[in-house]
């Protein structure tokens, strides 16, 4: 194909937001999200039951009146964010890069209709998720497949893997945090968002490491490249040796459990009353696993977490913010964009000069033929 038939394109994808701080509203985000049988990875039966007896008759009105406490002017902060995130990208690459939610809106469906009505052939998909998970990067993926499976099969595409060591991401996320670091805060917290334990075991391909050896996460295995908790330690080695933060004065834990099932944990809630206990006064969180700032950081660390430390006996925790429009993230992610945009279009010149040379040969095959055939 001449390189003038391809139209390249770049997709960010993130997890979404309700449309609305409204309940009803809530209630339609929150009825998707934990139909997701990788959010929710129960039996369908037992899911939809859950869901319809237990979680929304409930839960959306109390979900409203958090996202209440972080809606702003422009709406949902990690739809705002996004949204800069998408202008700021899109200015600096010379491609058009669209902006996708696997729930709410902009939904997945439509913006993968958009792209193909504009003709692209060629399709970047770039998961805003630093580490594997099912929860998050993999059914990101999975759904805007599909949809590109069910509306224009034919594109070609090229996916950004989890970027929880690369140094650019791990540079970025240093250049962000570390205005907010003071020389005597007590402790930096790194509160990642937590997943199921059995979300762990299941992407272990080979059922027989993760959180079956102790050193499940430290030795070297195949199953790291799909391992969330080791990501997790991977992303906080990583930064603690670029940033220079002595490994001491630093703890992990993991937020937003959902049910009663046994989550990755130290729990973040737990940890934050246990060292309000222990006398620790200062705190620092930072929470890499999400790259823009939203519910789960500004309201479950920022105002929840806030009062559950002072509450016992702490002075002061401080968020951190999240990479959200930091000039070195969008770096990160019109670099990547480039990059795969230099290596598309060095394949497709090969792909042509092949192509010729292909060309060139039959002629001269045929002219050969045409040399020594016998006369009438």
């Amino acid at each position: 194909m001449p390189e003038s038939d391809i139209k390249a394109a770049a997709i960010l994808l993130n997890l979404g937001s309700p449309d609305s701080t409204e309940v009803a509203d809530v209630r339609r985000y929150l009825d998707e999200f934990l139909s997701d049988e990788r959010v929710l990875d129960i039996a369908a039966w037992k899911r939809k039951l859950i869901l319809k007896l237990f979680i929304l008759p409930t839960r959306p009105k109390e979900s409203a009146e958090a996202y209440g406490e972080v809606w702003t002017d422009e709406g949902s902060p990690l739809i705002v964010t996004s949204k800069e995130q998408h202008k700021l990208v899109s200015d600096q690459v010379e491609m058009p890069v669209f902006l996708g939610m696997r729930y709410g809106n902009p939904s997945t469906h439509d913006v993968i209709k958009q792209i193909k009505e504009e003709g692209i052939t060629d399709l970047f998909i770039m998961p805003l998720y630093p580490h594997y998970a099912m929860s998050s990067y993999e059914t990101a993926v999975v759904k805007t497949m599909e949809e590109i499976y069910e509306q224009c099969p034919e594109m070609r595409t090229k996916l950004l893997q989890p970027f929880y060591k690369d140094d650019d991401y791990i540079q970025a996320l240093v250049d962000s945090a570390m205005p907010h670091m003071e020389d005597d805060d007590d402790l930096l917290l790194f509160s990642f968002h937590g997943i199921p334990e059995r979300h762990v075991r299941k992407s272990d391909p080979s059922h027989a490491h993760c959180l079956v050896r102790e050193d499940c996460c430290i030795n070297p295995h195949p199953c790291h490249a799909t391992c969330y908790k080791h990501q997790c330690l991977a992303t906080t080695q990583a930064f603690l040796e670029k940033s220079g933060i002595p490994k001491e004065k630093t703890a992990i834990s993991f937020q937003s459990r959902l049910l009663r099932d046994p989550w990755l944990s130290p729990y973040t809630d737990y940890e934050l009353e246990r060292f309000g206990k222990e006398g620790i006064k200062k705190i620092k969180v930072m929470c890499p696993a999400f790259v823009s700032d939203c519910l789960e950081t500004i309201e479950e660390i920022g105002m929840q977490g806030v009062e559950q430390f002072t509450e016992a006996g702490g002075e002061s925790l401080t968020l951190v913010p999240c990479m959200n429009a930091h000039p070195t993230w969008i770096k990160f992610l019109s670099g990547r964009i480039e990059q795969w945009h230099n290596e598309l279009s060095h394949q497709h010149e090969h792909a042509h000069e092949r192509t010729h040379e292909h060309q060139d040969s039959h002629d001269h095959h045929h002219d050969h033929e045409h040399d020594h055939a016998p006369s009438a």
